[in-house]
């Protein structure tokens, strides 16, 4: 009997699954809504990761607007190939490995035109292809929404760890959340948390707190949808202005930004977050959701390890 050809895709997904099989942990950052500043997050996620001796890399899954390698600081990069098959990534600060369509830009106000097809192949590419090498953290950047990119992602990894959603207090904001944390079920990704970025603004001179697009949405939402509530982040002005230097952020110990972002990069590596999975089904009655993060009772709401 003659054996059956293996189709491309095929191929590509064996690729793909070898090269996930190297990395401990595979977290896509979503967001229902743009600018809640899920690519912040993403970033300084894998600074405050590497700051603890991890080998992060990140993939910029957004194709039309790809920012990850601005606010790594490594936007003069190329990609590379070797042998014309397999991509080198671009290592930025603390050893990050990045890969992103901006590295394959000519110039960087190109519009990139692609309908769903082009960006599915693309980012299976830059999955399978991609030198990652051994990991313990691979953090997938995506664009707004529950489309083509996402479900690109979630059905090329079958190992993925879970995904982690981005929302500002903004109840328009909080409206698309909930269809984030409803994809994520859908799709039998488990939900590693929320985090409310933007969750007040702090002044630079005197320290108060504005609550430009309110306060706590992201922490009634997770109590609504028995979700891990994961931390919250205040707006600060240095961050914006380190972010657009590609400056590291989280070792600025005294803003409160920082120490935010740095206390939800010490769950995922310290807690239970990324290492049991929890089930899609809701807790039983009096469990508390928001402490899933960091609970390590075996609790019938999470998956065994």
């Amino acid at each position: 009997m003659e054996k059956t050809q293996k189709s491309e895709y095929e191929i590509q997904s064996e690729k793909i699954a070898s090269r996930m099989a190297r990395i401990k942990r595979k977290i896509v950052v979503m967001s229902g809504k743009g600018g809640v500043g899920k690519t912040t997050v993403s970033v300084n996620l894998a600074f405050a990761l590497s700051e603890m001796g991890c080998k992060v890399g990140i993939l910029d899954a957004d194709i039309h607007g790809p920012n990850v390698a601005k606010m790594l600081g490594c936007t003069d990069s190329s990609l590379s190939s070797p042998d014309g098959t397999t991509l080198i990534p671009v290592e930025a600060k603390n050893g990050i490995k990045v890969m992103s369509l901006a590295f394959a830009l000519p110039d960087p106000d190109d519009a990139i035109i692609w309908r769903g097809a082009m960006k599915m192949g693309v980012i299976r590419q830059f999955l399978g292809d991609t030198e990652w090498g051994d990991l313990d953290y691979l953090i997938i950047d995506t664009p707004p929404g529950t489309g083509d990119e996402q479900l690109t992602v979630v059905q090329s990894i079958d190992s993925l760890t879970g995904a982690i959603i981005v929302t500002t207090p903004q109840s328009v904001a909080i409206l698309d959340s909930r269809r984030s944390v409803t994809f994520a079920r859908k799709c039998n990704i488990p939900i590693i948390g929320v985090i409310e970025n933007m969750s007040g603004l702090k002044c630079p001179n005197c320290g108060f707190e504005i609550p430009i697009f309110g306060k706590n949405g992201g922490k009634n939402m997770c109590l609504e949808m028995n979700v891990p509530f994961l931390g919250a982040v205040p707006m600060e002005v240095d961050l914006m202005e380190s972010e657009d230097k590609g400056e590291e952020w989280v070792k600025e110990e005294a803003h409160a930004s920082a120490k935010a972002l740095m206390d939800i990069a010490i769950k995922l590596e310290k807690t239970d977050a990324c290492t049991t999975a929890r089930e899609m089904n809701l807790p039983k009655e009096g469990c508390s959701p928001s402490s899933c993060s960091s609970c390590h009772l075996d609790c019938p709401s999470k998956k065994n390890k």
